[in-house]
């Protein structure tokens, strides 16, 4: 990309590496045979495999060494990644813990301090767990003592997780050690004297770590027990489990009274879910009268189809107040007693435009919810009881990437980036009644300044006339003359939102060599609801391809660049969005770089993960990404600085590393 704005002339032609083609590998689809000669690639241990994939990659550093921009680019964007970034601190009985990371560390380190103005320190360092920093920080969950932290790591990128425990007051480890985790998060019982989570069983070949290898059987019978504190995982008390329904994905979570314990249920990446509850002051021993009976808690099928997405936000005794898409594409809130499971009511009825992205309930009686309306972010002050606007909070155009606060709480932080802003976590005070926002941290980059360039919003038609909205960034007051390069991104799947995030890396790319940077929000994302996102899937999903190529239209014939300079990027679903566009329209595209796109759309889901992202989702063109695992299912993917935050996955999550907006409680 660095010869692009350089040199007009075309590369050499390349000389791939031949791949061979099996003519005996034909599978027969209800009548219809699909020849599969590159079978033998799904051997990724294979030597053959691993040879093919040495010989790509020696074309691409060959190609890679000639571009004699890549010195000078490295060296300015190793200056701007060097600044110090926080996340928003979330509280504990007084104690505040929050990410840090100083500049150039490869991860970011949980620092506690004691009070708002105490003095900060680490309390856990994820650089120092591993000498090569391979092993990293995947979630967190602090008693509501602030006593003990559980934290879960994963080795090499592995999706599997450990969870062990760390007292916090003198950073002492806990003996304890729970493997075989996945899509899980970690949550605390009030006592503080263990935690919920999830796994997957051992396979019968457990040697004691957990592989990483390609097999479907490992992900299949989620289960959720509770751990004691300082006791063997071997005596965890299972909670939880469905062999009739192996594909189920549990995801425990303990309401802030401490009452009760809530069970998420999903089967796929649709944005429905089951949700179960047990009381647990209704257990006459307690958690450790469950010890050795080998009975499951006694949970209440609250919902027990997939017909909608439900996400509890509060409760007062039996009464929850919910997030939910039922009847709601851009979502609502409703409000039910769970001793009468009829008495559904509307407490924030859905907004006519704007997408209702998420809700927590703050000091007492009041809800802090944030709505999503033309891709960009609103924060309102209402009420718990009856849902009535109380305050507007003002913010800029941008991300609303974290909030965090509790009911017992007096102040909230939010987390804010723009594409031109680096990032600003702000303090709001609650305590007098109306909110007073200011900036508790703002994050600065040396050498950036954001007057060079400007950030607008346009809206362009579709193939079908459909209006897409789409930001572009550059310099200031450049001529639309047709001659920047551009670099366009797209994604479109699942209901997720691309929002504005500040980028080292475009910023790189725009003041280097000119680029003009585009996000298009197409169709199949949550920008505007559950109606939009549907707009873009089954067999609706050829709109997403064309909202994408009307997005690269649109570039040219506005004279921000020419199809020789635009280059169209996208990562997992977004890199099957680049592979088909390309193929559409290669006239159209100079470059296309299509990060971990899954392609074969007939084998995906047989692999690891697969079957939660399956065929019915998306129509018959679908993706399945190795996601990060986080305390929920996964819900985030940060491309080239674009927040993609998963508006159906709304639900209160235990403090962690998503930067997904919403409550670490």
């Amino acid at each position: 990309m660095g010869s692009l704005a350089a040199a007009d002339e075309p590369l050499p032609p390349l000389r791939y590496p031949p791949a061979r083609r099996d003519g005996d590998i034909v599978d027969d689809y209800h009548g219809v045979l699909v020849p599969d000669p590159y079978r033998w690639m799904e051997e990724l241990e294979s030597e053959e495999v691993k040879e093919y994939v040495g010989a790509q990659a020696a074309v691409a550093d060959a190609v890679l060494a000639t571009c004699d921009h890549r010195g000078r680019l490295r060296g300015q964007l190793t200056a701007l990644l060097d600044h110090p970034r926080y996340r928003a601190p979330f509280k504990r009985a007084g104690t505040y813990f929050y990410f840090h990371n100083p500049g150039l560390l490869p991860h970011s380190a949980l620092y506690v301090q004691h009070g708002l103005g105490g003095e900060p320190s680490v309390l856990l360092d994820p650089g120092e767990l591993s000498d090569d920093a391979t092993v990293s920080l995947s979630m967190i969950g602090v008693s509501d003592d602030g006593e003990h932290l559980a934290y879960g790591t994963s080795a090499s990128g592995s999706d599997w997780v450990t969870i062990s425990v760390m007292r916090v007051r003198d950073r002492h480890r806990l003996p304890d050690a729970l493997s075989w985790v996945k899509f899980s998060r970690i949550a605390w019982t009030s006592d503080g004297k263990g935690f919920f989570y999830s796994r997957f069983p051992a396979p019968k070949d457990d040697d004691g770590a957990p592989e990483s290898g390609i097999r479907t059987d490992v992900n299949l019978n989620h289960e959720v027990y509770y751990h004691f504190l300082g006791t063997e995982q071997s005596d965890d008390v299972m909670c939880w489990r469905d062999p009739e329904h192996p594909k189920y994905i549990y995801t425990p979570e303990v309401t802030e009274d401490g009452k009760y314990v809530l069970l998420s249920v999903s089967e796929s990446s649709e944005p429905v879910n089951k949700l179960y509850y047990c009381d647990l002051s209704a257990l006459s021993h307690g958690l450790s009268g469950t010890k050795g009976t080998h009975e499951m808690l006694p949970f209440v099928k609250l919902v027990d189809e997939f017909e909608a997405c439900y996400g509890v936000v509060a409760n007062d005794g039996t009464r929850f107040t919910v997030l939910t898409n039922k009847d709601a594409p851009r979502y609502k809130l409703s409000r039910v007693d769970v001793d009468d499971p009829q008495s559904w009511t509307d407490v924030l009825p859905e907004d006519d435009k704007a997408v209702l992205e998420y809700a927590c309930a703050v000091h007492g009686d009041k809800l802090l919810v944030n709505y999503l309306s033309d891709v960009k972010y609103v924060l309102q002050m209402r009420s718990l009881a009856a849902g009535e606007l109380l305050h507007g909070i003002p913010i800029d155009i941008g991300s609303v990437n974290g909030i965090t606060g509790r009911r017992c709480d007096s102040e909230v932080f939010v987390e804010f980036s723009s594409f031109l802003t680096p990032g600003i976590v702000y303090r709001c005070d609650l305590s007098s009644g109306v909110p007073e926002m200011s900036i508790y941290r703002e994050i600065t980059v040396p050498g950036f300044d954001r007057t060079d360039f400007e950030a607008k919003q346009v809206f362009y038609p579709s193939k079908d006339g459909t209006k897409i909205p789409m930001f572009v960034v550059s310099r200031k007051n450049i001529d639309l003359d047709g001659s920047h390069p551009a670099l366009l991104f797209g994604y479109g799947g699942f209901g997720m939102s691309m929002t504005p995030q500040f980028s080292a890396a475009r910023v790189v790319l725009m003041r280097n060599l000119g680029f003009v940077t585009c996000v298009a929000n197409i169709r199949g994302g949550g920008e505007y609801g559950e109606e939009w996102h549907k707009a873009g899937s089954l067999a609706n999903k050829q709109n997403c391809f064309d909202d994408f190529i009307a997005a690269g239209e649109f570039l040219v014939s506005a004279g921000y660049t020419s199809p020789s300079r635009l280059c169209i990027e996208g990562g997992s679903n977004g890199g099957l969005l680049v592979a088909a566009c390309i193929n559409q329209r290669p006239g159209l595209f100079g470059c296309a770089l299509a990060h971990v796109g899954v392609m074969d759309m007939l084998r995906f889901h047989k692999f690891t993960i697969g079957f939660a992202c399956r065929l019915s989702s998306e129509n018959r063109i679908l993706f399945v990404s190795k996601w990060s695992p986080c305390e929920c299912l996964p819900c985030i993917q940060v491309v080239h600085g674009l927040v993609i935050s998963a508006a159906r996955r709304r639900r209160r999550n235990s403090a962690g590393l998503s930067s997904t907006p919403r409550c670490t409680t």
